[in-house]
């Protein structure tokens, strides 16, 4: 099944679940529609539930392209570099050129540095937190849908090892949202409360995370 919007043509993937009980459509990182649906929801309902929601669909489309866009390339704390390779090094960075090596691991060389990194601001953070809380372990990993965990019971803190090509204020607010975790084990009014009253701008920041 494909869908025409614009002049363009998008896959749509149907995919089918026992534990679905409604029907979400999605835009996969390869411009792909994904429908997401149980075993009895017919290839004609789906068709029309697409047809119905092209134009939300079409905003999705245009979401997930700027996503793309700003996933595409070399980042390094907000920065965006081209990409020269060489051979004479394994990585160094220039004003707007990264002089990079094809042989280089860069997801271990990005956790390198984050796990420096990350660390300071955990620290700088922690020592301002508007309540006192236990000082957390602190992980670090590549994750594909949270930008960060708190796990209570063990008093840890898990960081995508992506906020290490964004600029340091949106580590910093995920910092802050996950040590509110550990007094608020939820997102209620009173979590959000709490972020604020350690991060007044964590709205803002929150919106423009939507784009990575």
């Amino acid at each position: 099944m494909e869908l025409q919007i614009d002049n363009n043509r998008y896959p749509v993937e149907i995919v089918r679940k026992k534990t679905n009980k409604n029907t979400y459509i999605r835009i996969k990182k390869e411009m792909k529609i994904q429908v997401t649906t149980n075993f009895f929801t017919s290839e004609k309902m789906i068709t029309k539930l697409i047809k119905e929601n092209t134009d939300k669909i079409r905003k999705m489309l245009i979401n997930q392209e700027k996503k793309n866009e700003n996933n595409i390339g070399f980042f390094y704390l907000g920065k965006k570099y081209d990409i020269i390779y060489v051979e004479y090094c394994d990585i160094r960075l220039g004003e707007n050129k990264v002089f990079l090596n094809k042989n280089l691991d860069l997801d271990k060389w990005y956790k390198n540095q984050a796990k420096i990194l990350f660390k300071e601001h955990l620290d700088k953070v922690y020592h301002k937190f508007s309540k006192k809380i236990p000082y957390p372990d602190l992980k670090i990993r590549k994750m594909t849908t949270r930008w960060g965990v708190c796990n209570t019971k063990t008093k840890t803190i898990t960081l995508n090892l992506e906020l290490i090509k964004r600029d340091t204020k949106y580590l910093d607010y995920v910092i802050v949202h996950e040590l509110a975790h550990l007094i608020h084990a939820n997102h209620s009014t009173k979590f959000w409360s709490l972020v604020e009253e350690n991060m007044k701008d964590y709205k803002k920041y929150r919106k423009e995370m939507k784009e990575f």
